[in-house]
């Protein structure tokens, strides 16, 4: 019995975000405290709290880390610098700069340690040369509103960047360099989190051309420049020889927990942690397979939980206020019109979706009383109509990132 399915959904998304968080979770990652000179780097959204977690095991340390605005944290030695996210600004220019410079004399006995987290691809801004910022930055709210997934997204970064694509790696060479990581990709692909700036990468200036026309991305000639001249790092490259990556959190994890913060209540279903696609039509395929299960159950059934993650897009047509986890949710209750046997909710881990201040929101039988949904959505304005029916999820900085979260919770009938 879930006598609050709202109450329960919510427990099962903070569990996600509790057991992701880089103070419960990266100590045991860390080897002792190297001898030598030691410097800390990294960038994203949970990067400030990871300085913090290792500063909790190491005590003070030299080093550099950018996170976004309102994502500090108190650490000793290493500075904090918060710059914009998800379209970068100067303040991220500037504290790149400085970072890139930090390696500069390490011999190879030295350590650098690398603090890698989702949102690095913003916060990490170097616009590869002939580039201004303002054209980067149009390049990047592009990108974000062509409904790319992650993946051709970060193709594209890295090629216009002097920091993506293993570049920061190179920089710290010969010293060696720990880089651990919490993944925010569908698959975990070192390469994609952050746009990969510890990490070689085998793609392309070609690869990124045919993304740009594939996804119908305009970019200004400056661009097309700094494509032919692209510093991305090879794999095979001896500047990342003295590199170790590792991903210490990943969204199979959260969603683990999760599932068995609910295994007592419920039959799990998990439809993976690594689907992509339009959040609208993922929406109507899980309403349709929710309503399936619904027509199967009786009385004496328990609860189903279907429970995925990965990282939904949307093309944006509309002029609302909206991200891939509230559209989930709107267009998955619209699907279900107002079926009374199916709750849900869609939730961004680090607590912003899209570029709102709203992780998500939470969905039942009565979400359509609110009138507009439909409009709502042919405007991409999800969080606008949430906020009305008073369904959005708002955490504030969770200080961690493992993508997505989603959870339909479908009741036996009675």
């Amino acid at each position: 019995m879930i006598p609050d399915p709202a109450a329960f959904l919510r427990q099962l998304f903070d569990r996600a975000v509790e057991v992701a968080d880089p103070m419960r979770s990266l100590a045991r990652f860390l080897p002792e405290r190297p001898k030598g000179r030691l410097l800390v780097i990294g960038a994203g959204k949970a990067s400030a709290r990871m300085a913090e977690a290792v500063e909790a095991e190491w005590g003070p340390c030299e080093g550099l880390v950018i996170t976004r605005y309102g994502y500090a944290r108190p650490c000793r030695g290493i500075e904090i610098v918060e710059a914009a996210h998800p379209v970068p600004d100067q303040a991220g220019v500037d504290a790149t700069r400085r970072m890139l410079a930090l390696p500069q004399g390490l011999k190879e006995d030295d350590t650098v340690l690398a603090l890698i987290s989702g949102g690095a691809s913003a916060l990490l801004c170097a616009p590869a040369d002939g580039m201004t910022l303002a054209e980067k930055q149009a390049v990047n709210a592009a990108l974000l509103a062509s409904g790319a997934p992650i993946s051709a997204m970060n193709t594209v970064r890295k090629h216009l960047s002097r920091v993506k694509g293993g570049q920061l790696a190179a920089a710290a060479f010969p010293a060696r360099m720990l880089a651990l990581m919490i993944s925010d990709v569908p698959g975990d692909d070192p390469a994609f989190i952050g746009s990969g700036p510890t990490v070689g990468d085998a793609t392309t200036p070609d690869d990124a051309r045919a993304l740009l026309s594939r996804w119908s991305i305009p970019v200004p000639p400056s661009a097309q420049a700094a494509l032919a001249q692209s510093g991305v790092v090879a794999p095979a490259d001896p500047r990342l020889s003295r590199t170790e990556n590792v991903i210490y959190a990943a969204p199979a994890q959260s969603l683990a927990a999760a599932a068995d913060l609910a295994a007592p209540h419920c039959e799990i279903r998990t439809l993976g942690d690594r689907l992509e696609g339009e959040a609208r039509e993922v929406a109507r395929d899980q309403a349709a397979m929710a309503v399936e299960i619904a027509a199967s159950l009786t009385p004496d059934d328990r609860p189903v939980l279907l429970l995925s993650g990965g990282e939904l897009t949307v093309t944006r047509q509309g002029d609302g206020v909206g991200g891939p986890n509230a559209e989930f949710c709107l267009a998955l209750a619209l699907a279900l019109s107002g079926h009374p046997q199916i709750h849900a909710l869609a939730c961004d881990t680090d607590g912003v979706d899209g570029a709102a201040e709203v992780a998500g929101a939470v969905i039942g039988p009565d979400t359509l009383r609110t009138p507009g949904a439909a409009e709502a959505l042919a405007r991409n304005d999800a969080h606008s109509f949430f906020a009305r029916a008073g369904a959005q999820v708002v955490t504030g900085p969770t200080l961690t990132n493992v993508n997505d979260f989603r959870a339909i919770l479908i009741l036996p009938p009675g």
